[in-house]
């Protein structure tokens, strides 16, 4: 594996890549969600380039050593599958597979509807296919539908605050301690985040203060991130939601429309997630009309490809090895 700098349209992206030394090697695309970076690939792109693919993936706009632009507007899906497209090229190559585990999962899943033509397959872990509501933008009707339901507020509409940010980067290595063991397969139920909270307690205030490291996860591992987070901070990642709203008035034009490509979907059955994107997974043949599988591990929580690495390895293999033969891997079309 390696690390590298790729300029692309207006941005430079960091990115971690295997089976490199393979110009013929299918290429795969890893995007993280939050508070994620490239490195939570890291098995991933081990696994993937020694069977045979050129695994990337990149630190996310906003994120680790990728270019942070400033303000919500320049984080819409339609930059961020700009990003993923632009990447493609600057790899040389017209097509690839796009896998995205959490906020990277909308960005896979909006890759596939938005330019079938490059990204050929898509697999999204932990957060299906959401399609855009006909009554308005999203986040004014999470609120009233959590305040309604009794449940306080979701963490996501805490977001939109435009100084949610630091609260996060007032100690990151707590802040991510507390998420990452909130959301874990190995934290006990009653210790896990729902992601609703109640009317004025901070987010990190839910989680308990004596929350561990989860067990896979080493402290040079857990160090790597603390010293990004410390660097570029808070703001980028969650200019991610602030764009929820501006998402909505973007992708009009995509009302009803399908994901066509091969499709995998992969959640951990204890994924703290699924109590606010859960309801869209029975829903999800019908808008990835090419869906094979829909897996649920037994067991495991949000972090699933780091939970449980052979696991998502071998299905991420079964599923890249029962597509159709790529098309050429030369770079015309994408200019």
């Amino acid at each position: 594996m390696r690390t590298r700098l790729i300029k692309t349209d207006g941005l430079v992206q960091q990115v971690l890549e295997g089976g490199f030394e393979n110009d013929n090697a299918p290429l795969v695309l890893l995007i993280h969600g939050f508070p994620e970076l490239a490195i939570s690939w890291r098995a991933q792109v081990q696994a993937l380039g020694a069977a045979g693919y050129h695994a990337v993936a990149p630190d996310m706009r906003g994120y680790g050593g990728t270019d942070k632009p400033e303000g919500a507007a320049a984080y819409s899906i339609l930059n961020l599958v700009g990003d993923m497209v632009d990447l493609v090229r600057a790899l040389g190559k017209t097509s690839c597979v796009v896998v995205g585990h959490d906020w990277g999962a909308p960005v896979a899943w909006h890759c596939a509807l938005l330019r079938p033509d490059v990204f050929r397959a898509v697999a999204g872990l932990s957060v299906p296919f959401q399609p855009r509501r006909t009554k308005g933008p999203p986040t004014a009707a999470m609120a009233a539908i959590t305040k309604r339901a009794g449940l306080g507020d979701l963490y996501i509409v805490r977001f939109q605050a435009a100084d949610a940010h630091r609260a996060l980067e007032a100690d990151p290595a707590t802040t991510l301690r507390k998420l990452f063991y909130a959301y874990d397969g190995a934290t006990p139920a009653a210790r896990k985040s729902t992601g609703f909270m109640p009317e004025g307690v901070a987010l990190l205030d839910t989680i308990a203060d004596d929350a561990t490291l989860p067990p896979w996860m080493g402290a040079d591992h857990f160090e790597e991130y603390v010293q990004a987070f410390s660097s570029g901070g808070f703001s980028g990642p969650l200019n991610w939601y602030r764009a929820l709203d501006l998402n909505w008035s973007q992708t009009a034009f995509l009302q009803d429309q399908r994901i066509t490509p091969p499709a995998l979907f992969v959640v951990g059955q204890d994924d703290p997630v699924r109590h606010y994107a859960g309801g869209a997974e029975a829903g999800l043949k019908d808008w990835a009309l090419g869906l094979t599988r829909s897996v649920v591990v037994p067991g495991a929580g949000h972090w699933i490809q780091q939970e449980r690495a052979d696991e998502v390895n071998a299905l991420l293999l079964a599923f890249l090895g029962g597509l159709p033969a790529k098309p050429s891997s030369q770079a015309q079309g994408l200019g």
